[in-house]
């Protein structure tokens, strides 16, 4: 997860459910924003005066109902109305605090909206927009155009919670009817398509809602969130992807059988494991749904490379070192691969053997890649050590990382991933993953995120985290007896929990 100042939709869910996994629940963040709404509102209008809340079904609705507690205890006159079937009520903390407004009869009055006939003419000195927020992609129901009409006629002193119903948080653009705010407090940061200044915002007012830093810092479950892709009813085989996975030896068939395994797991469409003949039969017996590309030779040398350029030219990433050997001709041959990559402008994951031997020419790549070195590797990688606390390795990663124009994902106790620009830390793993092969399960689950789109830097923090929980998992279950064929079983699970926003740290 990459958050600078302005936030797509996408990137506050995530920073949410990363702040949610460390123990700060959408609850205690609900309670934040209605208080922040409710000094807004407070700013311009004094207590006694009028305030009508107009709350959605979601999230929006639940700081609208926050926001109204917090009005009627400063002594204002507060009538809050659901705009919607309280039955369906999406948010969980949503439904909490309809249900508390429900029980605070005598400091304020709660009026509830289903259809359009019956939304009234709204007289009050404030009103307060909280239909939906960063959500809206389009398509408001009857009820909610109704409301937002109503708003918009009124001359009462208007606050939007987080965003103006209506309005698109990532473009700044309000397809269909739009609430006219007079200020928008929004949360966290500032949204995407807030940067053109949309006239709907009004005032813009930035509320900090205690969202720990810790969110955007260390990896979590929204940065699986933000990698991993919804399949409609109509998808079909290979809009998710196509990885080509090369690597193996004579002595090490495990190696890519284990990278492709780990990218299978995160939906990849289809995946070519290019290995010698050697490795091939090792390979093919791991699982039937294993596409060998069987190489001339005990190991990969220049003379391979026409073999594969048919499958470089139908694949979406590569992923090239697992396993390879450092005979003198296969890292001829694994630079040779990376240029030909480079040619295609596929992005690349270079692990283990291959990015030992392109740290023997270190230079800047013409495509997007990510290399997955250990403390070792990163010396031959770079020329220098990683070293001191885990900000300290931060601090040399990023800068290695510009200087590569890359992301490197450093593996150790806590990994540290870095394109250059950001840095990030995951905390997840444990020293039973010390074992073979752990290592080429992560190159392959951000090889597999990055055949399916995702950038390289979301496509290492979301890997590392995953591969790092999925080893907990085993742990477990296993205590250090971890395999890593075990660990590839449990990243399903980890993907939908993280997805879900099931996980949680405290």
């Amino acid at each position: 997860m990459i958050l600078d100042e302005y936030l797509k939709a996408r990137e506050i869910q995530a920073a949410e459910y990363n702040a949610n996994y460390l123990g700060v629940s959408n609850l205690l963040l609900m309670e934040s924003a209605g208080g922040a709404v409710a000094d807004a509102v407070a700013a311009k209008v004094k207590p006694g005066g009028r305030v009508f809340v107009a709350c959605g079904l979601g999230g929006n609705g639940g700081d609208g109902f926050v926001t109204a507690r917090h009005l009627a205890d400063r002594g204002y006159s507060v009538k809050v109305v659901l705009a919607g079937n309280p039955n369906s009520i999406r948010s969980e903390e949503t439904r909490h605090n309809f249900d508390v407004a429900q029980l605070m009869t005598g400091s304020m009055e709660l009026g509830i909206v289903e259809d359009s006939s019956q939304v009234e003419p709204i007289e009050a000195d404030a009103i307060v927009d909280a239909l939906i927020g960063y959500t809206y992609r389009g398509g408001l129901s009857p009820v909610i155009r109704a409301m937002i009409s109503a708003i918009n006629a009124s001359d009462a002193y208007t606050v939007s919670v987080d965003t103006p119903t209506g309005l698109v948080v990532d473009t700044g653009e309000a397809p269909e009817e739009c609430v006219e705010a007079d200020a928008t407090v929004t949360f966290h940061k500032p949204k995407t398509g807030f940067r053109s200044k949309p006239k709907q915002l009004g005032k813009l007012i930035v509320a900090k809602l205690g969202l720990p830093a810790e969110a955007e810092l260390f990896t979590g479950p929204g940065d699986v969130l933000l990698v991993q892709r919804r399949r409609e009813a109509e998808s079909h085989k290979g809009m998710f992807g196509r990885l080509l996975v090369v690597g193996g030896s004579e002595t090490y068939h495990g190696a890519p059988a284990l990278a492709s395994m780990g990218a299978h797991a995160t939906g990849v469409d289809l995946i070519y494991t290019a290995v010698p003949e050697s490795a091939a039969d090792g390979v093919s017996v791991i699982s039937p749904s294993m596409i060998v590309v069987k190489m001339k030779g005990e190991r990969l040398t220049p003379e391979n490379i026409p073999q594969l350029r048919p499958f470089l030219d139908k694949v979406d990433a590569v992923a090239v070192g697992s396993g390879l050997g450092l005979e003198g001709e296969t890292k001829k041959a694994a630079l040779q691969l990376i240029k030909e990559a480079e040619v295609r402008k596929l992005p690349l994951v270079v692990d283990a053997d291959a990015l030992k031997a392109f740290g023997e020419g270190r230079r800047k790549l013409k495509v997007p890649a990510v290399f997955t070195p250990h403390s070792r590797e990163f010396e031959v990688l770079t020329g220098r050590k990683a070293e001191g606390d885990w900000r300290e390795k931060g601090a040399a990663v990023e800068e290695e990382a510009r200087r590569l124009g890359s992301t490197i994902l450093l593996k150790g106790s806590v990994d540290v991933i870095s394109d250059g620009a950001h840095t990030r830390y995951n905390w997840t793993g444990n020293p039973g993953m010390t074992v073979g092969g752990t290592g080429d399960v992560l190159t392959g689950i951000t090889a597999g995120y990055i055949a399916q789109g995702a950038e390289p830097m979301q496509a290492a923090c979301a890997g590392a985290f995953i591969n790092g929980t999925a080893g907990d998992a085993v742990y477990a279950e296993k205590g250090y007896h971890i395999l890593p064929e075990d660990m590839v079983q449990f990243i399903p699970y980890v993907v939908e929990d993280a997805v879900e926003g099931k996980m949680r740290l405290a």
